[in-house]
């Protein structure tokens, strides 16, 4: 929907400005209230769409491993970005839009923008245990979400590798 697509792009502009301020200055109300709105606009995306890849992977990684909800999100949003890219190019470019940046580097800026704030950017520092990974592919696939990529076994267990090791790939 084109008005949900717009309210998207505008969450993640004004998200992404909103956090050098905020990391600087905490208590700064102008930053506050664009990251609030940023948010509120997130907020409407999400419950006037379905979940994906990302989504699913997130709770499968949580609920099955006791990970950290927000931070698994944090770690897994550039994997599934990149495992999306190419079946989902015009979200790309509207993402793009609001980092900065061209579409195929939504997935690097994305994990760039963690990194610079200290968020966590591997599961191994979430506490995943490595030998849990091919249980969590096995387990994603299940009851699959709908994701404009197919969810396919071997290609999520590649993307929870990079996911793992801190190591970002272009997972086309």
């Amino acid at each position: 929907n084109p008005v949900v697509s717009l309210m998207a792009e505008e969450g993640i502009r004004a998200g992404a400005a909103a956090l050098p301020t905020l990391h600087e200055e905490a208590r700064n109300l102008d930053a506050r209230s664009d990251a609030l709105y940023a948010a509120w606009l997130c907020g409407m995306v999400l419950g006037a769409t379905t979940m994906g890849l990302h989504h699913k992977l997130c709770h499968t990684l949580g609920g099955s491993f006791n990970l950290p909800h927000a931070e698994v999100h944090t770690v897994v949003l550039p994997h599934a970005l990149a495992y999306n890219a190419g079946a989902a190019p015009d979200a790309m470019e509207r993402v793009g839009r609001a980092l900065g940046v061209g579409a195929d580097n939504v997935p690097s800026a994305m994990q760039a923008l963690a990194r610079r704030f200290g968020a966590p950017t591997s599961l191994a520092a979430l506490g995943m245990p490595a030998e849990g990974l091919d249980r969590a592919a096995d387990l994603a696939v299940q009851n699959q979400y709908a994701n404009p990529r197919p969810l396919e076994r071997a290609a999520l267990r590649a993307l929870l590798t990079p996911a793992e090791l801190r190591v970002f790939a272009r997972l086309d």
